[in-house]
């Protein structure tokens, strides 16, 4: 099984990029659960809020595993990772719960599609920080370089990301018999 995570700063076509792939693959993919939260429980949250969307990243990655297996698909997009949950922590609180910490260490995908904010800002109520996302996605790639974890960056138009994330998903896709 092939997990590829897709992460970046806010409005840098995460979401986009994960629904084109899974179309053309016909694959699993996980909706960003931080959303789904925030939509239930509202846009304020607390430092704890944090870590039960981290625990429900991870379950919706658990039940998208599940289904691709079921369905015989090797390979599972996820929009978003603990890596995000993590830097969100530490530039809103100024630190990181330790269960953030590890889970950033711990949870591994095969690689990660690091997409630049280089396309315009989508404005959103659950969204933050439209001037500040290049430094965000220097932070993201910093700590991708700093924990030694595959990844390419994604940038350009819409099809241009797509046809990047593909060049990097087939090789893969073809080391475990696939494609």
């Amino acid at each position: 099984m092939i997990k590829i995570a897709v992460t970046g700063p806010e409005s840098s076509g995460k979401t986009t990029l994960v629904e084109a792939l899974a179309h053309h693959y016909g694959c699993v993919y996980t909706q960003e659960y931080a959303r789904v939260y925030l939509e239930e429980y509202g846009p304020d949250y607390m430092e704890e809020d944090l870590v039960r969307i981290a625990s429900g990243q991870l379950m919706v990655e658990a039940e998208a595993q599940e289904l691709a297996t079921d369905k015989g698909t090797p390979l599972i997009l996820c929009d978003t990772d603990m890596l995000t949950v993590r830097i969100w922590s530490e530039e809103k609180f100024g630190r990181a719960a330790d269960l953030l910490k590890k889970l950033t260490r711990r949870v591994r995908y095969q690689h990660w599609l690091l997409c630049r904010p280089d396309i315009p800002w989508a404005p959103d109520p659950l969204r933050e920080n439209p001037h500040d996302r290049d430094r965000l996605f220097t932070v993201y790639e910093r700590a991708l370089r700093r924990m030694g974890r595959p990844y390419t960056i994604i940038e350009g138009g819409h099809e241009q990301r797509v046809v990047t994330a593909r060049a990097v998903i087939l090789p893969l896709l073809r080391k475990e018999g696939v494609g």
